[in-house]
């Protein structure tokens, strides 16, 4: 009877070490480049908001860098107000390749970004056009050749080109563009 009793106590045990083993394992994968975007869209579609895409790694001090800007206080609510915020992960070293969204580069690549580095961003409407990108533009619609990736806006130049792309894909009003190009000229130091 003790024999039995120790046998279904080992086979509990491990039952309950395979469960624990199948949920970690669950909630480490990332989630997919076309699972996130289908949320974004739905979400952007329900809010009336364009979806705000960056790629990004997790050795990317730039990358790091944009998103403290985006959710800095002093303009945190002029993104999340206009955009829905998505990111996805690419580029990752080696032994962290587990990090990066299934289908992301696969993404990347069809936006011809793949080739610019991180950060990268892109801006969709609700229905997944593609509106602007941070590859740089010359021209008043900037539609002109696309140039170098300006991925986190520092300097002057990058940040005009990202505060008129803001400006032709959102709602702010001049003030909070201000604020907003204030906080992006701090990246330069």
């Amino acid at each position: 009877m003790q024999f039995l009793f120790m046998k279904l106590r080992l086979s509990l045990f491990l039952l309950f070490s395979f469960f624990c083993l199948a949920v970690a394992n669950a909630q480490t994968s990332p989630r997919s480049a076309d699972e996130i975007m289908k949320d974004a869209f739905q979400r952007a579609a329900k809010e009336k908001k364009n979806v705000f895409l960056m790629f990004h790694a997790s050795w990317c001090a730039w990358c790091h860098k944009l998103d403290t800007t985006i959710y800095d206080p002093a303009c945190k609510t002029f993104f999340t107000d206009n955009y829905v915020i998505e990111h996805l992960t690419v580029y990752e070293t080696k032994g962290k390749e587990n990090l990066e969204n299934p289908g992301a580069l696969l993404l990347l690549t069809k936006y011809k970004g793949n080739d610019y580095g991180t950060p990268y961003w892109m801006i969709f409407d609700k229905d997944g056009n593609l509106l602007a990108d941070s590859r740089m533009r010359a021209g008043v619609d900037f539609d002109g050749p696309p140039g170098d990736n300006v991925g986190c806006p520092a300097m002057e130049e990058e940040v005009a080109y990202f505060i008129g792309i803001l400006k032709k894909t959102s709602t702010l009003h001049a003030d909070q563009l201000e604020a907003i190009r204030t906080r992006f000229r701090k990246n330069e130091h």
